[in-house]
This record gives structure tokens, sequence and C-alpha cells, in this order.
């Protein structure tokens, strides 16, 4: 609850901490997967430049085909990258086999252009966000080895600014790693979102064909969607059949022997009765689980979180809930989310083996994402017919992302990404 007093802000304050550096964190881990398309790009780069000089003496001109499909292999993998966080990607076909098909094709002329800009730029801010932790980590612990180094050396940490001969001037260099810390909670997140920037500008298919994409991949998700449309219906039937079904039938029996007995002996009357009632309360039990199961109350009258949080009290498995959602998703999104949770917090407790699993539910780009892992012996196949298939089913249903590591030996991750206004 918001409060005026000095004692209420400083908890927000330090939760407001904590929210950004978890969100330079993942700025940091998106600009290292982006070092790694970068250093594709970069060979791929320097393989183009080759086959445009071979193309001098005209034996380019007999692999730059396949200089340009291995430009839309590295294009793709970027593609997959910037998918999973955020908006899917949807990319052209490979480009023409004819070497004049494929340069006319404007779908690889902004490839071309991608990943020259890709190669540098995106190196570059790479290579500088990964410096700032460096940096920071560096002077920060530079009074634990400064003795170690050269008069010369030690001097240049302080940038010429100081004389480092002792302790005190040492310490005085951990300036330097507050300011990098405070330059990486500001700058990575948005060295980020600039080095995704010319992807996301220039690795979209074109618009006819990615419509003609986008009806497919949607048709395919309608499918989806009424697959797990019937598979929610027969779950719900084979609840109220096996068990709410069999109860009422057990509680009708029972009051027609409580009424034959009445006459007859009115103590076995009273005793088929609490045998009658304790069925029924049984039923009513059963009926309140399957509806509960359509839609969890507590998603209506409280929040996704405390949702989660009840799901992690109940799994025999112990399990921590980190939840950052600063507003709610639709009623759909949430639903799904929490069957996602509920379903992956079963196999783990049935399955895994697992000693300790985590739920972890944000919000960002418009996309509620949630990460399921556990330190079990893995192994998991979301292939057939198994609740993994199923939490599949559901997030296409709702056009989501669903992708599953699972190792042998472990550990689990479990990752699904749905859009919020769904």
């Amino acid at each position: 609850m918001p409060t005026n007093s000095k004692a209420g802000r400083g908890p927000v304050r330090r939760w407001d901490l904590i929210a950004r550096a978890r969100v330079a964190l993942d700025g940091l881990e998106h600009l290292v997967g982006g070092m790694g398309t970068a250093a594709l790009a970069l060979i791929a780069l320097a393989g183009l430049a080759m086959t445009v000089l071979l193309c001098l003496i005209g034996v380019g001109l007999l692999v730059a085909p396949t200089a340009l499909r291995a430009l839309h292999a590295v294009a793709d993998r970027e593609r997959v990258r910037l998918s999973h966080w955020g908006p899917e990607l949807i990319g052209p076909e490979p480009p023409p086999p004819g070497l004049r098909d494929a340069l006319a094709s404007p779908a690889t002329r902004r490839e071309l252009g991608w990943v020259a800009g890709h190669a540098t730029f995106g190196l570059a801010l790479a290579v500088l966000g990964l410096t700032l932790p460096f940096s920071a980590v560096r002077d920060l612990t530079f009074p634990l080895w400064w003795w170690a180094l050269p008069a010369q050396e030690a001097n240049d940490s302080s940038l010429g600014l100081w004389v480092v001969d002792d302790l005190p001037s040492a310490v005085a260099v951990c300036v330097f790693g507050v300011g990098y810390i405070a330059l990486f909670l500001l700058l990575t997140p948005g060295m980020a979102r600039l080095q995704a920037w010319t992807g996301r500008r220039l690795l979209t298919a074109d618009p006819g064909t990615d419509l003609a994409l986008r009806v497919a991949q949607l048709t395919a998700t309608r499918a989806a969607a009424l697959d797990a449309h019937a598979a929610e219906l027969r779950r719900i039937e084979r609840s109220l059949h096996d068990g709410t079904q069999n109860r009422l039938v057990a509680v009708t029996v029972l009051l027609g022997a409580a009424r034959r007995a009445v006459a007859r002996d009115p103590a076995t009357a009273d005793e088929v009765l609490d045998r009658a009632q304790g069925a029924a309360e049984q039923a009513l039990s059963e009926l309140r689980a399957v509806v509960r199961s359509i839609l969890p109350p507590v998603l209506e009258d409280r929040s996704l979180s405390d949702a989660l949080t009840g799901l992690a009290a109940s799994c025999p498995v112990p399990c921590i809930v980190d939840a950052d959602l600063p507003g709610r998703c639709a009623a759909s999104v949430e639903a799904t989310a929490y069957f996602v949770v509920a379903e992956a917090l079963t196999n783990i407790a049935k399955h895994s083996g697992a000693r300790h699993a985590t739920v972890t539910v944000h919000r960002r780009d418009e996309r509620l994402h949630l990460d399921i892992t556990d330190d079990g012996h893995g192994g998991a196949d979301d292939r057939g017919g198994s609740g993994l298939a199923g939490i599949r089913r559901r997030a296409e249903a709702h056009d989501g992302l669903f992708d599953l590591t699972s190792p042998p030996g472990g550990p689990t991750t479990l990752k699904v990404s749905l859009p919020c206004g769904s």
C-alpha cells in the first residue's frame, strides 16, 4: 500500500532498484545473445566481401548464391533470437537460386543491410555492454590486488587523477566501479533495444509474404485452440462422470436405503443418512474442484501472482515464485498462465524427482513471460499425449511461444510467452 512516511519509502526504493537491476541484467542477456549472432554476421560479411573480390576474376559468381543462402541462415538465427524476446519475426523464403533474382529480391537487400549494421554496430554495443560489468568488478576489487601491479599500471587505474601508492588511494578507485554500475543500470536496457532495432526493422518478410505466412500460422493456432478446447471439455466430462456423478448416485442409493430403513430400524437409518451426507459433501467438494479448474476464483478475486503463490504452496516440491506484474492481463491469458504453471508443477512433482522448483513471471514488451525451472533428472519431452503437449497447445492457441529445455540429468526449463492482450 502506498505511504508517505519515510519508513515506507525505503522498501519502495529498494524494490525499484531491484527491478532496475533485473531489467539491466535482462538487457545484458540480450546483448550477449546478440553478440553471438553478431559474430556470425561478421563471418558472413567477411564471406560476402571475399565473394565480391572473387567476382573480379569470375570465380565469385559461382559461390555467390551459396554466400547469400548462408546470409539468409544467419538472418534466420537472429529472427529466432528476437522472437524469443518479443513479438515473433516471420522471415521470408530463402533467396532464389539465380544470382540476379536473389539480388533483385527486396528481402535479400534488407538482409545485406542488416548484416552490415549488426556485424559492426551490433557487435560494438555487445562488447560495450559486457565491458561495463567487468570494469565494475575490476575497480570494486582493486584494493585486493593493486599491490601486485607495477606502479605505472596502478596509477593508470586512477586515470591519472591521483597516485596509487597505498591502501586508501587504492580504495578510492572503487568510486569508478560504482560509476560503472550506475552506467550499467542506466544504459544496458537501451543498448539492448538499439542492438535489436536493425533486426526488427530489416528482417521482416515482405508485406504480402508476411500476410500469407500469418494466415497459415493463424490457421494452425486456431486448430490448436479447438483441440485444446476439446481436450478441456473431455477433462471436465471425465471429472464429472468419474467423480461427482458417482458420488451423487451413491447419495441417491443411500437415501433410498435410509427411507426404507426408517420404519424398520431408525438406528440403521441414521447411519445410512450419515454416509449419504458424507457422500454428498465429497461430491460438492469434487464439483468445486472442477469449477476451480475451469477458472480459478482467486484470479477474479485477487491476482495472478496470488494464484501462482497458492499453487506453489500446495506443490509437494518446494517452489519459489518470483512474479513482477505491474498490471493485469486479459482474463483468458491469466487463466492460461495459471494452467501452464499448475500443469508444470504437477509434472515436476510426479516425474522429475526434483528437490526445488522456481517459477518466474514477468511482463515485458506487452507479453507475459513464464519460466518454470526444476533441478530434477531432466529428459522431459512434450511429444505424445503428455501434459507438456497440453501446455504447448494452450500456448499456441493464444499465439504464444513454447520452449522446453530438458537435457538428461537436468535441469529442466520450460518457457512460455503469451501476448498480454489476447
